[in-house]
């Protein structure tokens, strides 16, 4: 199971979006859907799909975050007819953030919000191969921008087989602020994630529309991980937290997907409502939930 999965945030389009973005690149299905009834958002579509091999979560849980360009999904390609492909298909509905051509980094390179709003950076360049299709970009502007070093050490500290892979500062004269990040890549739990700071002025920021969902196997890593990652007591529920950065996570127990496949509409709204009270999960009482020995 992979470690750490990005999960988006959708109004009432996530099984509509999933079975779109399936249909972008190779090795890529939706693998469940299914549903929890009566929570704060009424009753909510919740999908795994994955993308060129990976895994993603989304849910339509209502209007309440939208999508932005803080955290976009870079994915690079090997052939001109694929990045062509992708971007006609995204860019329809959707909105140019950078114009699709070539640029000093790239033969090809586009930055565009797809119809649903969701932010995706396509490149094809030999300086963006990274051993894997789509990484989660990460960047840090408003009151976050030039903290993106920051980050990157103390995620890097929370999760094994991490690490910063490389950093490249803006120098003066380079268009942001000296010392800022113009570009960096590391590694949490051995998959790939990029990050930078943009000093400019965005009318956006990190949101619960993207978050990062991390699997866990016990209880003891959930309370690792929720104790080094949550910075926002006022934002702490349903296994949701944010960190010092703005960032949203999830800190889930793994047993939590196997419940909610299961197919059982009564054990699962006997999960939903347990965890709907909770703020870090305690895997016990979703499985006592579960059995229906609560």
């Amino acid at each position: 199971m992979q470690k750490i999965v990005p999960h988006l945030w959708f109004d009432k389009e996530a099984v509509e979006a999933a079975e779109f973005y399936v249909t972008l690149f190779p090795n890529s299905k939706v693998t469940h859907v299914g549903k929890i009834t009566d929570t704060p958002s009424g009753d909510c579509d919740v999908v795994t799909f994955t993308l060129a091999g990976q895994d993603f979560e989304a849910i339509s849980a209502g209007p309440y975050f939208k999508f932005n360009p803080a955290i976009s999904l870079f994915v690079t390609f090997e052939n001109e007819a694929e990045i062509d492909a992708a971007w006609n298909t995204l860019v329809e509905g959707g909105k140019v953030l950078m114009e699709y051509s070539a640029y000093p980094w790239a033969k090809k390179y586009g930055w565009l919000q797809d119809k649903y709003g969701l932010s995706w950076q396509l490149s094809m360049s030999e300086n963006h191969q990274m051993g894997q299709q789509i990484t989660p970009m990460i960047m840090f502007v408003g009151g976050v921008a030039g903290r993106a070093k920051a980050a990157i050490e103390k995620y890097t500290s929370i999760f094994p087989n991490s690490k910063n892979e490389m950093m490249v500062p803006y120098e003066k004269g380079d268009g942001d602020v000296e010392g800022y990040l113009k570009h960096a890549r590391f590694t949490l739990a051995g998959q790939n994630f990029m990050a930078m700071d943009s000093s400019g002025k965005h009318e956006f920021g990190f949101n619960e529309a993207v978050s990062l969902l991390v699997h866990c196997d016990t209880q003891e890593e959930i309370d690792e991980y929720w104790e080094k990652l949550s910075a926002v007591p006022e934002a702490e529920q349903c296994g949701w937290l944010k960190d010092e950065f703005g960032v949203s996570w999830q800190i889930t127990p793994s047993v939590m997907n196997e419940m909610m496949a299961s197919g059982d509409t009564e054990k699962i709204k006997r999960v939903t409502q347990a965890f709907l009270k909770m703020k870090k999960f305690d895997i016990a009482t979703l499985k006592a939930a579960y059995e229906g020995n609560q």
